[in-house]
């Protein structure tokens, strides 16, 4: 097996960024993880969470899936791998915020404009799952021109965290704790060539500069 570069990778993390942070891994592991808040991001690996908001050991409780989509509350006896994350981060854990973390040039919001016939049973799974970004791509073929594929897909994108920030409230837990005011929803978009983020202001029903709402 080829293994000669990840091992180069460990031997700088252990020399390098481990020494850095020790007394912090120590403390974290002495007193248990505290993180300010749950991210549910996007699995590509242009999506990085710590390095988008500079965080540290300890200080994010990470979710990454196909297209960081959240499927709506369902309390069967199946495996529900998101939905226990989210569980796990807002009552074991008592996150005060939840980020849902959408990025432009996203593959999973392609995909929903795509035929899958030819290859239904290799990517099954991929394919059901795809179905909770269906209402962000109904709501952008009705809000951008025909013709207009950049914005539609940019559409299709923050339309899509819109929609996994309401399944987020079908969660009991999630919706008790936001209406008592111990934890907040954000909604985020994340520009891959530009480094930029918006998050989505509900009273203005914009995505707006996270830069500009930090300096206000």
């Amino acid at each position: 097996m080829k293994q000669e570069h990840w091992k180069k990778g460990v031997e700088a993390f252990k020399e390098i960024h481990f020494k850095k942070h020790e007394k912090d891994f120590l403390e974290l592991v002495e007193k248990g993880q505290n993180p300010k808040a749950l991210f549910i991001g996007c699995s590509d690996s242009r999506v990085i969470p710590t390095l988008i908001t500079s965080t540290g050991p300890g200080d994010l409780f990470v979710m990454r899936n196909v297209g960081n989509f959240v499927p709506p509350y369902k309390p069967d006896n199946d495996f529900h791998a998101t939905a226990a994350a989210i569980e796990y981060a807002a009552f074991s854990l008592e996150v005060g915020e939840i980020i849902v973390c959408g990025h432009s040039d996203c593959g999973a919001c392609k995909a929903l404009y795509q035929d899958h016939s030819a290859y239904a049973d290799e990517m099954i799974h991929t394919i059901k799952w795809l179905e909770l970004g269906m209402p962000a791509k109904e709501l952008a073929l009705k809000s951008v021109p025909k013709g207009e594929k950049a914005e539609l897909l940019e559409a299709t994108e923050k339309f899509s965290v819109i929609f996994q920030l309401q399944n987020l409230l079908t969660y009991p837990n999630v919706r008790k704790r936001v209406m008592e005011g111990t934890l907040f929803l954000h909604g985020w978009y994340y520009r891959l060539d530009t480094g930029e983020i918006e998050y989505f202001d509900p009273d203005e029903q914009a995505f707006l500069p996270l830069t500009d709402e930090v300096r206000g």
